[in-house]
């Protein structure tokens, strides 16, 4: 079979493999339809992800079709549709034992640590599967894992109905962010340097907008909010200078929500934290949001709605990953098709 692999930094290659066989009674075999290509994946292909392992299999958006199943597996059948949920965990150190196994001490991602799902057959456990409405398109189910990564943030900021939540960044992350803080039944701004992507974020569903770049982000959104601030903010840029901002605009009793991993230290003094009782979280991969998100993708109250900008097929790889990487202001989300 064929695999999209990166074998050393800037290098993207398909190799072929063998397909892989079920070995363990929760083994399930699925043929892949649909890979979504994320931030993370252009960070393993130019070297700039430290988590990330080579060589690697890239590609932790995955969505398929079930082709066989071990003697074990309980909820899934030949023919079903599926996302994968890309994490492996030990399910016994302080994080699992607390509910949180995306920070597992022994963590492994599908696509960063261990070969990830752009390869034409995957087997998996049971449990990184979720089945979905065989009637969706697979363009729309692709989507469930930046779904679920939008859904960790508006939980880890405790987003209520009536909030007021600022997003910093209206790439794809901040796109899916908007959805799920939106469903929450919260007021939701958001903020980007790029006009399109803004327009994308108020056609979307977003309140109000902010060009960061023409004008003061804190004294809007202070006006908008009759100077209370916003009670949730979530950064999805994550430089020094947004984590910062975050800290001013955040209201009294309010939650700053940190997706990133620049290492960079942000200057923050300690009184507003105090002073407001903020609280401060990060947001990595999701925990628990798969059934959420899949559930809100079956009714239909969660859709692409133009997010899907580009689609390649396998053999057009190398294409699509110059082309995001050079067009970043056109690709809002790009697929690998598996046909």
């Amino acid at each position: 079979m064929k695999a999209v692999q990166v074998p050393k930094a800037h290098e993207l290659q398909i190799i072929e493999q063998e397909a892989p066989n079920i070995k363990h009674g929760d083994d399930v075999l699925v043929k892949v339809k649909r890979v979504g290509i994320c931030g993370s994946d252009m960070h393993i292909y130019h070297g700039t992800n430290p988590l990330a392992t080579y060589p690697r299999v890239v590609g932790h958006e995955v969505a398929g079709e079930v082709v066989k199943v071990g003697s074990s597996v309980e909820h899934l059948k030949t023919g079903d549709h599926v996302v994968v949920e890309p994490i492996n965990y030990c399910g016994k150190c302080y994080a699992c034992r607390k509910g949180r196994p995306n920070v597992c001490e022994k963590l492994s991602v599908f696509g960063v640590h261990e070969d990830g799902g752009m390869r034409e057959f995957i087997v998996l456990p049971e449990k990184q599967l979720h089945a979905v409405d065989k009637e969706l398109d697979w363009d729309e189910v692709v989507l469930a894992e930046p779904y679920t990564i939008g859904a960790q943030a508006v939980w880890r900021g405790n987003v209520e109905k009536g909030d007021t939540v600022l997003i910093q960044g209206c790439g794809p992350i901040g796109i899916c962010i908007l959805k799920l803080a939106k469903v929450a039944g919260a007021t939701v701004y958001m903020t980007d340097l790029n006009e399109e992507r803004l327009a994308f974020a108020k056609a979307s569903g977003a309140d109000e907008v902010i060009n960061a770049g023409n004008e003061s982000v804190k004294e809007r959104i202070f006006e908008l909010t009759s100077n209370e601030g916003a009670n949730v903010v979530i950064d999805a840029v994550c430089l020094p200078s947004t984590v910062e901002l975050s800290i001013d605009v955040v209201s009294p009793a309010g939650s700053v929500v940190i997706l990133g991993f620049d290492e960079r230290p942000s200057a923050i003094p300690q009184l507003p934290i105090t002073k407001k009782e903020i609280t401060i979280v990060g947001s990595r991969l999701q925990t628990n949001q798969f059934g959420k998100v899949v559930g809100l993708l079956n009714s239909g109250e969660l859709k692409s709605g133009g997010l899907i900008t580009h689609k390649f097929s396998l053999d057009q790889v190398k294409e699509a990953f110059a082309f995001v990487e050079n067009n970043p202001d056109k690709v809002r989300k790009a697929l690998i098709v598996f046909e």
